[in-house]
């Protein structure tokens, strides 16, 4: 193709981009590149491809990326030998010089490590590295790179963020799975060779005769990709599903039944990767039920599995979730180890523990889970989820590779003299992944980062998480520098900036754990049996688990890591207070208080948070309008939760404490107007429960068809803006106005989808109106109209 062409390509798609983009391509959109760099991969490139062991989808994958990033593709030939000395999964990417030719090999160990290849071509070209050299062999760090879906068979989706099921609809597979096939591809690009496609809190009709065929349907959607199928089973399923009258692992018919139905599934779907078992947790049957371990009820399936090469996952998520929480000794975070120390080399050889990075439930920062360096002749593979529960939920923008390489890099001292850390420890990586039928996935833009980055750091745990952050910006959003540098600076500060907001210094998330993980709630987790407490009281917060006078946790690590976090003096300040109970006075390493800390923290959080609003402002034009438009939406949403986090945490601390913010932030709002003080039309004040989640605890709620709030303004004459916070149920539709002297300025309804029915911190919300003229005695009037259930509640009005 002629230069002119290739510019005339570059022109036609770089204007196609900048109309309209939904998300749906993700990282693999094969931009056209500039003309000169195109050229240059043409001539690098040579006259053509050769795919070693390829296969049809190899090819018309490499043709398609090609064609939209160069404008041309080179003649592609398929060689059907495959080079013994590339392991299975690995792949050889060579450029051949031969007298006044060249061309480009790919080679693999097996068709999946030919397609590994070709989207590592593809990728190194859209990065514009340097591919007229090329002579390099990868292959993959773990033999094992799964992603999990908590899909139910209904379609709903266990803590999933991005829309219904791509899997099932009214417990059957869709009909058309196009959709999946479409998340092969993504799976596939980023080396990830299984997914398990139902909950881990398993309906047993997942093993019936007729589910078979809509199993079988949706392997054969992935199956172009390389990627396998899992399926998880529910424990009790001879019992429940089979007929016997137990389902002790123990018990000869109990054995012969999970042969035969292994062999069934087999018959059904010969590539199934595996199975994989929540037991004896959150209400789940387990080998408890009949006196047996968790190695007996790994080993009756996992024998059922050998035969046939199958894998079984058994997860190390299993606790008491009815813990006595007036017993100082009790202690979520030690369930793990407690409950597999023992079976260490007791499980079969294709049996894997499946351990949380943590030792509690993927909260905001938790240590290394100990069990990595406890077991040593056991299989392990390290969970770490993907879909955000406990991170916002995809509202907020939360990059996770961050904290995932903190884990993964964590030294357990496993070994005497040598380095053992995490990502050396475990044989396979599992991603909880949760996407939906939404064109973008994950429900957030940048929340598709996550996926991208487990997938590269299970392929290459040593890549850093700027390393996995650039790529995915360049990928994604284009070359553009200041779009890298907005998107790449607001990825790898998000976590801390979550954190901030949420729960610094080891307190964990300190959210709604007994309803829906999202809104703050800060005592949600004390005085109940779920185990997440951080025991906060008037003189102090914290949880004890030293091995002197708490639980004992820190005495399930190595030595050399349990001296580290025996003490408070050597317990790093991010992780206190998951290890101890510390005075409010108590000074950290930073020369701050815990008490200031605190406030510190959500203070600097909610500026980092409304900061990512007017950086990304910066790129408007830069990227299609409709991912601008999204993401800026969302990023403002999270800003505005920001804002209530740090209030309501503050607030509660302060109140709790009684220590006041040193900078004299907390609990003082000189320009809010609270809404149950303003005059009331019909409007009812009424207390907010947790009280933390509104501002001064109470809230303004409309029992009729429509009320109004209204105040004289006191302040300074001159453009303002006017910030009103509302609540937006997830039970209707209200609709709100605002009015300046009877003229209207502004007015929106509350249709926004979140995760709850009551007017607390998660359905709490902000609307923004700015550059109005505001000047002493005029009034402001707020209506509200209800709709359903939802309230068209008022909390205040901020005119800063």
């Amino acid at each position: 193709m002629r230069g002119g062409q290739t510019a005339l390509v570059l022109a036609c798609m770089t204007a196609f981009s900048l109309h309209a983009e939904t998300g749906h391509d993700a990282w693999l959109r094969y931009q056209a590149l500039p003309p000169q760099v195109a050229e240059a991969d043409i001539r690098a490139l040579g006259d053509s491809v050769t795919l070693v062991g390829g296969s049809d989808v190899s090819r018309d994958e490499l043709s398609r990326g090609l064609h939209g990033m160069l404008g041309r593709i080179p003649r592609i030939e398929i060689r059907e030998a495959i080079p013994s000395n590339i392991p299975a999964d690995g792949f050889r990417i060579k450029t051949v010089r031969q007298g006044s030719t060249h061309y480009t090999i790919v080679a693999g160990g097996s068709e999946r490590g030919v397609l590994y290849g070709v989207f590592a071509l593809l990728r190194k070209i859209a990065l514009e590295q340097p591919v007229e050299s090329l002579d390099e062999t990868e292959a993959p760090h773990a033999p094992v790179r799964w992603v999990n879906h908590w899909d139910n068979l209904d379609g709903s989706i266990e803590r999933g963020y991005g829309g219904r099921s791509i899997f099932w609809e009214d417990r059957k597979a869709h009909s058309d799975l196009s959709r999946v096939s479409d998340y092969g591809r993504l799976l596939a690009s980023i080396g990830i060779n299984a997914c398990s496609i139902n909950n881990v809190n398993a309906d047993p009709a997942i093993l019936s005769a007729e589910m078979l065929p809509e199993i079988a349907r949706i392997a054969a959607a992935f199956r172009p990709w390389g990627v396998r199928i899992a399926i998880s089973v529910d424990f009790s399923s001879p019992k429940t599903l089979g007929g016997l009258d137990t389902f002790d692992p123990l018990d000869p018919r109990v054995s012969a039944w999970w042969s035969a139905k292994v062999d069934e599934l087999y018959r059904a779907i010969p590539d199934l990767a595996g199975i994989i078992i929540k037991a004896d947790s959150e209400g789940r049957v387990g080998p408890s039920a009949y006196g047996r371990t968790h190695a007996d009820a790994a080993n009756v399936v996992a024998r059922a599995l050998k035969p046939h090469g199958g894998l079984l996952f058994y997860r190390g998520f299993v606790y008491d979730h009815h813990m006595d929480w007036r017993n100082p000794k009790n202690d979520r975070a030690r369930a793990a180890d407690d409950n597999f120390r023992s079976l260490d080399g007791k499980v079969e050889s294709n049996a894997v523990v499946q351990i949380k990075n943590g030792p509690i439930d993927f909260q905001v920062r938790e240590p290394a889970s100990p069990l990595f360096g406890t077991l040593e002749k056991t299989n392990q593979a390290i969970e770490l989820q993907i879909t955000q529960e406990y991170f916002g939920q995809a509202r907020h923008t939360v990059f996770l590779a961050p904290m995932w390489k903190e884990v993964l890099d964590f030294d357990m001292h496993a070994q005497a003299g040598k380095p053992t850390p995490v990502k050396a420890l475990v044989k396979g990586f599992v991603g909880v992944s949760n996407v939906g039928l939404d064109e973008n996935w994950l429900g957030n833009h940048l929340s598709q980062a996550n996926l991208y980055a487990f997938g590269r750091l299970a392929w290459n745990p040593d890549l850093s998480a700027r390393e996995i952050s650039e790529e995915w910006t360049r990928l994604t959003f284009g070359p553009d520098p200041t779009v890298d540098s907005v998107v790449n600076d607001i990825q790898l500060s998000s976590w801390k900036t979550y954190e901030n907001y949420t729960g610094p210094l080891g307190l964990q998330t300190l959210t709604d754990i007994t309803g829906n993980h999202y809104g703050v709630n800060v005592e949600a987790s004390e005085r109940n049996g779920w185990g997440q407490w951080h025991n906060a009281d008037a003189q102090g917060v914290g949880m004890d688990r030293s091995v002197k006078s708490g639980t004992g946790f820190a005495g399930q690590y190595r030595a050399e890591v349990a001296k580290v976090y025996e003490s408070p003096a050597s317990t790093p300040d991010e992780l206190l207070l998951f290890f101890h109970h510390m005075p409010y006075t108590y000074r950290l390493h930073s020369g701050k208080t815990v008490i200031q800390s605190l406030y510190d923290s959500h203070y600097d959080g909610d500026e980092a948070a409304a900061n990512y609003v007017r950086q990304w402002r910066k790129i408007q034009g830069l990227i299609d309008e409709q991912r601008y438009k999204e993401v800026l939406a969302q990023l403002e949403y999270q800003a505005g939760q920001a804002e209530v986090w740090r209030d309501a945490v503050v607030s509660w601390f302060l109140k709790t404490s009684g220590i006041p913010d040193e900078k004299g932030r907390a609990g003082k709002h000189p320009d809010r107007v609270e809404a149950e003080a303003m005059q009331l039309e019909g409007y009812t004040p009424v207390p907010v429960n947790p009280w933390e989640a509104a501002s001064g605890g109470m809230v303004v709620s409309c029992p009729i068809s429509r009320c109004a709030a209204r105040f004289v303004y006191e302040g300074s004459a001159g453009p303002h803006e006017v910030r009103i916070r509302y609540f937006d149920q997830n039970i209707g539709v209200a609709s709100f106005r605002i009015l300046l002297n009877g003229q209207l300025l502004d007015q929106w309804v509350a249709a926004d989808r979140l995760p709850t029915q009551k007017i607390d911190g998660g359905s709490s919300s902000l609307r923004i109106v700015p550059g109005v003229v505001l000047k002493p005695s005029d009034e402001i009037r707020i209506e509200g109209s209800p709709d359903g259930g939802e309230s068209a509640a008022l909390d205040y009005v901020e005119i800063p």
